[in-house]
């Protein structure tokens, strides 16, 4: 299996279109593809799995020591040719320490990299670029680059600039209409373009015709250093636990290492719709609420009452209960829009959330539990990252959240079969969070039939 990181300059320099392009290309030239996603990002795996056809991953630094992400690239990438693996905001961009960066995790993985730089509005200056990214750490693994929305009369000279630099050029990918479009919250999901597979198309014969996949294939690394693969010990009960997984267009921020973690240990999964399902699958003896964008669907989700009141029913009845971000906030008494509309929701949580201008305690956080819970014991510490615009009246106290330049705050409402607030977590930063998690389950399970 061959690997290959493409990052980028920053944030919108244009990465995930080049990816998608890439992927596209390769796709259509019958080459099997794993791809990945650098850091904690939902949304970009979401465009590799529309383009290659079967499921996309992260590999995050920051929840993960060098061996886990080894071992998580070796696991999802079994039986491929070539494992694509997409940056994250700039190149070196990551937490303290450079943890969460694509950079860390070339490095861990001795990954090659190619840098994508967005040419719009450059000349002469594409030059300084390339040649601060090249110089501002050693080692860092780029190979090359790739010259986004770059113009034709300055191909050669982004030759040259490679040539000058000892690198390769790897090719350009030219102003088009078919970029992907971005909201504040980052891109907009696959499922809400109406083209997009089209849109896909259209990118993988750019990169056919202006992309030198030929190189980007032969110059990609097979190599990997030495891991330890991770022991999961599967549950001991009758039979598996049914966990109910929402995933519909308002919820649709799920690792997918999370859910594989869950099946290896035993569970069974069973997904849901909040906005079109009008119970919670049979038998179910836990409910991960994930992520998403609820408050874009707050008519249909406050409508749907049926569903609201089997999830209030079901959390009344202590069945185990994770919701993250979009799904903690589906859990209040009110969603309150920007507009000043009230969407009245499940209410086992009491208050409302309510938007605002900017984002709110964005980023890596580590959290130590103020008490026992679901997930873990009293001042047991798990990893976490936020990234949201709302806001609550009620975000919870039983943890208490810290980012490495010392701010902190209280968050998370957290009981022995409940974890429901903002930050996002990822199960294989601690494997032991989906072990406590299965078996509240299966306990859950077998008490209740």
């Amino acid at each position: 299996m061959k690997k290959m990181i493409i990052g980028g300059t920053h944030s919108g320099c244009g990465k995930t279109t080049v990816v998608c392009a890439v992927l596209s290309a390769l796709k259509k030239r019958g080459m099997s593809i794993s791809a990945f996603k650098c850091g904690p990002d939902y949304i970009d795996p979401m465009f590799h799995r529309t383009v290659i056809g079967t499921e996309a991953y992260n590999l995050d630094s920051f929840f993960c020591d060098d061996d886990t992400l080894r071992y998580l690239l070796a696991k999802n990438s079994s039986n491929t040719e070539i494992s694509v693996i997409e940056g994250v905001m700039g190149y070196y961009d990551g937490a303290a320490g450079g943890r969460g960066s694509a950079h860390s995790v070339s490095v861990a993985t001795d990954t090659p990299a190619i840098v994508v730089i967005d040419c719009k509005g450059a000349g002469e200056s594409i030059g300084a670029f390339m040649k601060g990214f090249l110089e501002y750490q050693r080692p860092n693994n780029i190979i090359g680059f790739i010259f986004n929305r770059l113009p034709k009369r300055l191909v050669e000279m982004a030759r040259e600039k490679c040539e000058q630099f000892g690198v390769r050029y790897f090719g350009c990918l030219p102003t088009n209409p078919w970029c992907i479009e971005s909201r504040r919250l980052g891109l907009v999901t696959a499922c809400e373009i109406s083209d997009i597979r089209e849109k896909l198309a259209e990118l993988g014969k750019l990169a056919e015709e202006n992309i030198l996949l030929d190189d980007i294939i032969r110059y990609s690394n097979s190599a990997l250093p030495n891991f330890t693969a991770k022991e999961v010990k599967r549950l001991s009960c009758e039979r598996p636990p049914k966990i109910a997984v929402a995933n519909d267009k308002a919820f649709c921020f799920t690792y997918s290492d999370n859910i594989s973690l869950l099946e290896q240990l035993g569970c069974e999964i069973e997904y849901f719709s909040p906005l079109s399902d009008k119970k919670l699958p049979d038998g179910c003896c836990g409910i991960i609420l994930s992520g998403g964008y609820p408050e874009l669907y707050a008519k249909e989700l406050s409508d749907n009452r049926e569903m609201l009141d089997a999830v209030k029913k079901a959390l009344m009845q202590d069945i185990p209960t994770i919701a993250e971000c979009g799904g903690f906030m589906y859990l209040h008494e009110m969603l309150a829009d920007s507009g000043g509309r009230e969407y009245p929701l499940v209410g086992a949580v009491r208050g409302k959330v309510f938007s605002t201008e900017r984002l709110q305690r964005f980023g890596y956080v580590t959290m130590t539990a103020n008490k026992d819970n679901l997930l873990c014991a009293e001042n047991y510490e798990l990893k976490a990252h936020e990234f949201h615009y709302w806001d609550s009246t009620d975000c919870g106290d039983d943890f208490i959240a810290r980012k490495a330049d010392g701010r902190e705050w209280k968050c998370v409402h957290a009981e022995k079969t409940l974890y429901a607030g903002f930050p996002h977590l990822y199960f294989y930063s601690d494997i032991s969070m989906a072990e406590r998690f299965a078996a509240a389950c299966a306990a859950y399970g077998e008490k209740n039939g």
